[in-house]
């Protein structure tokens, strides 16, 4: 299978990228961000199209299909992050009040060391060929690119395939954080911290 890795969010791609992001992280923000099609919405509002790297098929940036992403977050935002009114537009002012408090929990600081991983994502028809690596060697590449010394993400307790993943990259825990009561509201019990080194 050819693979064209793109920097960027073109227009076309918006709706599905929201989707497959939602796929992908939308069992631990379920509680939080649901029900689907509000998530949807804000996702597809929110997602900055300058902080991600796109994997897609033959065609690329202009017919080609999405085989999956890395978002990735700085400090002048993050892939998936949004701001304050595109949370009040879908969820009204006192839904996105609590939302953005709870979300708060779960924010993870950029640094000036480590570049950021803000979520990273294959479509499940595109699953084991390759994509994850070849997105994780494109991230470490902008992380370079950028002067950063190492890439920094984090990882939930239920996900051993991506965990196993970042491993085989070379990526090492560094801690874990434990949620304690707040694992009833995102569907996991930690989150641990992994770093690799470039």
């Amino acid at each position: 299978m050819t693979v064209v890795l793109h920097h960027g969010l073109p227009d076309r791609l918006r709706a599905e990228a929201a989707e497959l992001y939602w796929e992908a992280f939308g069992e631990k923000l379920c509680r939080v961000m649901g029900p689907k099609p509000r998530a949807l919405a804000f996702l597809y509002n929110a997602l900055r199209a300058d902080h991600v790297i796109l994997a897609l098929s033959q065609g690329g940036v202009d017919r080609g299909d999405l085989l999956g992403l890395a978002g990735f977050k700085t400090h002048a935002g993050a892939f998936a992050g949004g701001e304050w009114t595109d949370l009040k537009a879908v969820y009204g002012l006192f839904g996105a009040a609590w939302r953005a408090t709870v979300l708060s929990l779960l924010e993870r600081d950029v640094e000036n060391e480590r570049f950021l991983m803000d979520g990273i994502c294959v479509a499940p028809a595109a699953r084991g060929q390759g994509i994850g690596t070849l997105l994780l060697i494109a991230v470490c590449k902008e992380a370079q690119a950028h002067g950063f010394c190492g890439v920094r993400l984090d990882v939930i307790s239920n996900n051993p395939r991506a965990r196993a993943l970042y491993e085989r990259f070379g990526f090492v825990a560094v801690k874990t954080d434990r949620l304690g009561l707040l694992r009833h509201v995102f569907g996991f019990d930690a989150s641990t911290t992994m770093v690799k080194t470039l």
